[in-house]
């Protein structure tokens, strides 16, 4: 409930010999209150798509358990308790989410993009391209090993994992092939770890579709 407070002060007058009051009042004083409102999180534009699956390819799905098998291999996921994966009678899959908060929000669109491509890598599969960039550097593969010669004084051996198909051409150009798209991108980027492309010369490997910023070398000294 609002209030408010009067003060008075009396100076004394030195030429009437008397007192003269003055009456000071201070504003309301008003309460402030604090309400609770629940905000509710925006569906993910990516999560909320459906997820086509081939006639080649079979969907297990126990629980928050779900197992994807194809003509190239099979797959494994454990979704987590925020969200949940639903068969439609038309044959699409959905992933639901089963709490409204941030962390259900992140994992909607993050385990739709990963059941897609577990649904996609076990019938058409991935690949991933890389090129050798610099004078002497080339790529052999050796039974189950990768054989890298990029300018150390020894050549760097790799063991190709058994999921991942390795293919080189003109001792230049990698692509790593397979099922687990997870699995490719980790194998390429440990390959491409051992020499990152430079930005002066451009030596180096990197993607095949990877644009490599160039920077001006230092300027000779003028005359």
């Amino acid at each position: 409930m609002a209030s408010s407070v009067v003060s008075s002060f009396q100076p004394r007058s030195s030429f009437l010999g008397e007192r003269n009051v003055f009456k000071v009042s201070t504003a309301p004083i008003a309460q402030v209150g604090f309400s609770s409102k629940t905000i509710e999180c925006k569906e993910s534009r990516i999560g909320k798509q459906p997820i086509a699956v081939p006639s080649n390819v079979t969907i297990a799905l126990e629980g928050q358990d779900l197992k994807v098998k194809g003509p190239l291999g099979e797959l494994a996921l454990t979704y987590p308790r925020e969200v949940e994966l639903l068969k439609e009678d038309s044959g699409f899959l959905r992933v639901k989410k089963t709490v409204e908060t941030r962390r259900a929000n992140q994992m909607h669109g993050l385990f739709r993009t990963l059941t897609d491509n577990m649904v996609v890598g076990v019938s058409k599969g991935f690949e991933k391209k890389l090129i050798l960039v610099g004078v002497g550097y080339r790529a052999t593969v050796e039974g189950k090993e990768l054989v890298l010669n990029l300018g150390f004084s020894h050549p760097v051996k790799m063991q190709i994992p058994e999921s991942l198909k390795v293919k080189v051409e003109e001792n230049t150009r990698i692509t790593v092939s397979g099922y687990d798209k997870s699995e490719i991108g980790q194998f390429a980027a440990t390959v491409r770890k051992w020499r990152p492309p430079e930005p002066y010369k451009g030596k180096g490997v990197k993607y095949s579709d990877e644009i490599v910023r160039r920077k001006e070398g230092k300027a000779g000294k003028k005359k």
